[in-house]
């Protein structure tokens, strides 16, 4: 099995590790190690399909007579590896990517990074989706990451299958009739009535994510106070236990090797996510090329990951730094990053470039953008503070208990309980 490490953003799991970074208010450039990992040198971080590696490349010839760019693609736990080093201050990169997932908790310590506003990102910050560039926008108003990508949701499906169940199978249709959540319950039903054995939501969990993130209020809000036990959160969850009351759930590990199975198979003939679950799709079941399409997300568009590159207070030519990061995330680049890694571009101006409005084979030649750029500019902005994915974790876990046969009302007041203990030892009124 290929996934990469953007398979779904594992849903509580995510947000277990997603705790306050401690200890880095106390670094300073001035007692760190240098960002340059030899004389000339500068130093890149990033995890696989990050960045294209080709744009990398093309980046270390392009700065080749001012500098010698040295990227390293870091594995395992990213944001562990980044906050330990910078909590050592020892090697640390000029630049250094962060997920998006991640970036709320280094917002907290942006004095550990430059203000890429006093090197030029203000002149270039109206190319971006404003939202996007929020979220890497201190109250102050620096800006500490160079988006990368962003994660705008669609719906991917099986036609031969949606066909089979007697559902629309044009991404138009599609979009219309199951335009509501109501009516994606309704085609779930309808879909393992007529074919056996299939299940059009991967688990419970999986719901609540989606929902939570077509709003425009998640679990603490922007004065620090926690807001898990309100109606926004409560209606989420209600959608998610839906799902498993019905039956359409199929209670199955996002990138695990029953989801493996089950999207090549067709028995999980639907997967609603980010732009990028395309390549996890195209990795995992090269075998059904042409028999998926992609159709607007039930409920309205929100947004999964997407990440940034952020220059670090240790980089010893943060301009230099800077203008390397421009140049692999210009627009064209972008269209590069999405052909070679489908990093879904922050910029709208790459939209209409030939690498997005082209037909894509493995979609029977859907132009996907049609879907994911007009879902893109609609996305909620909705604030997400640092402890606000841990806080989420015990709804997640809670989801998987009921999908065990507890009782969801049971399991709703236990995550909130646990929720609001989290978020006290995190500082959360």
């Amino acid at each position: 099995m290929t996934l990469s490490r953007r398979n779904f953003l594992r849903y509580g799991t995510a947000g277990l590790a997603a705790v306050a970074v401690p200890g880095l208010a106390a670094c300073t450039s001035s007692t760190a190690t240098s960002g340059l990992s030899g004389a000339g040198a500068t130093a890149l971080w990033y995890w696989g399909d990050g960045l294209s590696d080709k744009v990398v490349e093309a980046a270390k010839t392009q700065f080749a007579g001012q500098t010698t760019l040295e990227p390293t693609k870091v594995g395992g736990d990213f944001k562990q590896k980044l906050t330990t080093t910078l909590s050592s201050r020892q090697f640390v990169p000029a630049i250094t990517g962060i997920k998006g997932e991640d970036m709320a908790n280094f917002r907290g310590n942006a004095d550990m990074f430059a203000d890429l506003n006093e090197y030029g990102f203000k002149d270039l910050s109206s190319q971006y989706l404003e939202w996007k560039v929020k979220q890497a926008t201190t109250a102050d108003g620096k800006v500490i990451g160079f988006p990368i990508d962003i994660g705008p949701t669609g719906m991917f499906y099986r036609e031969d299958v949606f066909a089979k169940a007697g559902l629309p199978t044009d991404p138009a249709a599609v979009s219309a009739r199951l335009s509501t959540w109501d009516a994606f319950y309704d085609a779930a039903v309808a879909a393992k009535s007529k074919v056996p054995g299939t299940f059009m939501v991967i688990n419970a969990g999986a719901i609540f994510n989606l929902v939570i993130g077509q709003g425009t209020k998640r679990f603490i809000d922007e004065n620090n106070t926690f807001i898990g036990d309100q109606p926004h959160v409560r209606a989420a969850w209600d959608l998610a236990v839906r799902a498993h009351t019905l039956g359409v759930s199929g209670k199955t590990e996002d990138g695990s090797a029953d989801w493996t199975a089950g999207i090549s198979k067709g028995t999980l003939p639907s997967v609603i996510g980010a732009a990028w679950a395309g390549i996890d799709i195209r990795n995992n079941a090269a075998d059904t090329s042409g028999k998926w399409r992609v159709a607007s997300a039930p409920g309205g568009p929100g947004n999964f990951g997407g990440s940034f590159l952020a220059i670090t207070k240790q980089a010893a030519n943060p301009q230099l730094a800077f203008d390397i990061v421009k140049w692999i995330l210009s627009p064209e680049n972008a269209a590069n990053n999405f052909t070679d890694s489908s990093l879904f571009p922050a910029s709208p101006a790459t939209y209409t470039s030939a690498a997005l409005t082209s037909g894509d084979d493995f979609f029977g030649g859907q132009k996907t953008i049609d879907i994911f750029g007009p879902a893109a500019q609609k996305i909620p902005i909705a604030y997400e503070a640092a402890a606000d994915a841990a806080v989420s974790a015990p709804y997640f876990n809670q989801l998987g208990n009921v999908e065990q046969g507890k009782n969801a009302d049971e399991a709703w007041a236990e995550a909130v309980k646990e929720a609001k203990q989290i978020g006290t030892r995190q500082g959360v009124k």
